[in-house]
């Protein structure tokens, strides 16, 4: 007869195997391939250099020598010139006769005249003047021009006309007004001339005076400049009466007394605006107007010649014989 199956008891024998858990997983490892980078996309930036031994090949002492003498300014051996072809041929005979024949027509065997153009060309170099160490630009000449000394670099006529202007001891005040005239004298159009009342035989054409505005400033004061001066004698005419004697004058006296009576006639001027170039204004439009023969200056001039003519019979009154 067969056993009976019990089917609880089999029941708890029977093996059931349940999942594993994560823990006894085993973990599979992780690997990162690098690529190299491309090297269209490649950093700005310079990759850090190894502090190893460098493979570069250090420069020749005589690199270093020409360097080094940049450096310190006293030059060193020339590395770029070597020893010309025909100083090496005229040293061997033998070697130029088998030399090419443009270098032989050069020697001046076969044309004479053009193998010296080599020992001309060295002879050039040898007489440039060497400059000394130190000196960026060459020296200037001696004697040096009247306009390279700084306290007189100003023309003297410009001087003249703005100690003239100066008052209380204001020179910047003149100076800034003696800048105005130049540049008014400048920029006004070119002078209309009038026949009559001619200027100096050397003036320039009327179309070049703004070009040169110092020129224009002389031309004026020149040309109305007095050659003479009356002065009176007391007494000398008898009766008490005094006689004109007329005194010439030096370049510098007589454009002192054409600038005194441009600036007395320019204050007379009628001012046409408010600001501190006003006085200079009229004292550039006075100038103008000497030049066209417009300004009144003219007549003083014409008066002072007058009397020194009528005069002219006393002029050596008082000299002794």
């Amino acid at each position: 007869m067969p056993p009976r199956l019990n089917l609880l008891r089999s029941a708890r024998t029977a093996f059931t195997r349940s999942t594993p858990s994560l823990a006894s997983r085993a973990v599979a490892p992780c690997v990162f391939r690098c690529v190299p980078a491309r090297e269209h996309s490649d950093s700005e930036k310079p990759q850090h250099k190894p502090n190893g031994p460098s493979r570069e090949v250090p420069p020749h002492v005589t690199e270093e020598a020409v360097a080094l003498g940049k450096a310190y300014g006293e030059g060193g051996p020339e590395i770029e010139q070597g020893t010309p072809v025909q100083e090496i041929l005229k040293r061997d005979p033998k070697s130029l006769e088998k030399a090419p024949q443009v270098i032989r027509e050069e020697l001046g065997q076969n044309t004479g005249g053009k193998g010296r153009v080599a020992s001309s060309t060295l002879e050039a170099l040898d007489e440039t003047e060497v400059m000394a160490p130190g000196h960026n630009y060459p020296l200037p000449e001696l004697p040096l021009a009247s306009n390279l000394n700084l306290k007189h670099r100003y023309d003297p006529i410009v001087q003249l006309v703005t100690s003239l202007m100066m008052k209380d001891g204001k020179l910047s005040v003149a100076q800034r007004n003696m800048s105005l005239i130049l540049q008014h004298l400048r920029t006004s159009p070119p002078p209309s001339l009038n026949p009559e009342r001619p200027l100096l035989p050397s003036a320039p054409p009327p179309s070049h005076l703004p070009l040169n505005p110092t020129l224009y400033l002389m031309l004026a004061i020149d040309s109305v400049a007095p050659l003479l001066r009356i002065r009176a004698q007391r007494g000398a005419a008898g009766g008490g009466v005094a006689l004109q004697i007329p005194v010439p004058l030096g370049l510098r006296q007589r454009r002192r007394r054409a600038v005194e009576w441009l600036l007395e006639a320019a204050s007379k001027r009628r001012s046409r605006g408010s600001g501190k170039g006003g006085f200079a204004q009229r004292v550039a439009e006075e100038i103008i107007a000497v030049v066209e023969g417009k300004s009144t200056v003219w007549d003083k001039r014409g008066a002072v010649h007058k009397l020194g003519v009528s005069a002219r019979a006393n002029i050596n009154f008082g000299r002794r014989r």
